[in-house]
């Protein structure tokens, strides 16, 4: 018993539009061995979620295809290709899940707020409200580059012979 078009009520052929056969890379590129070291081959053989795609979409004989998965195999097993692509970004998000979150409330923030000025003691146990003190000359003279160090000290010490020998 044959099968029929549920609309026309005609027979329906088995015979459909003829599927081009497709052609594998190995076989058009004359490959004979799949080596694991070969990565830029190997991708070529998986997704971008790195999963071995089928025979039926790369065109590979089942030889070839037990020759490119246990390659493949091999190449994740040495750090060489990876087992799965982490996903940036999500799928499917819906406007539903938008439309039932609260809108009254502002989120939470994940840190606790910093303490008003004036509040009471640091961890370090100095005030809050304690000034810190200004730089000094002494701590900029002691921060300076060491090439204008020493001429600054070479400029002392002409200074102290001066007085000293100026005080005759």
């Amino acid at each position: 018993m044959g099968r029929r078009n549920r609309k026309s009520g005609k027979k329906m052929s088995k015979e459909l539009r003829p599927r081009k056969q497709k052609v594998s890379i190995l076989t058009t590129e004359g490959i004979t061995y799949v080596d694991y070291k070969d990565v830029n081959l190997l991708r070529r053989f998986m997704s971008e979620r790195a999963k071995i795609r089928a025979r039926r979409v790369t065109g590979n004989s089942s030889q070839q295809q037990r020759q490119v998965a246990r390659a493949i195999r091999v190449a994740r097993e040495m750090a060489l290709l990876p087992y799965q692509v982490r996903q940036v970004t999500q799928r499917g998000r819906k406007k539903r899940d938008r439309e039932m979150r609260p809108t009254g409330a502002a989120p939470r923030p994940s840190t606790p707020p910093p303490p008003p000025p004036g509040a009471g003691a640091s961890p370090d146990g100095d005030e809050a409200g304690a000034p810190t003190p200004a730089p000094t000359e002494t701590a900029a003279a002691e921060t300076a580059p060491a090439e204008t160090a020493p001429a600054e000290a070479g400029a002392a010490r002409s200074e102290e012979t001066e007085s000293a020998g100026g005080g005759e």
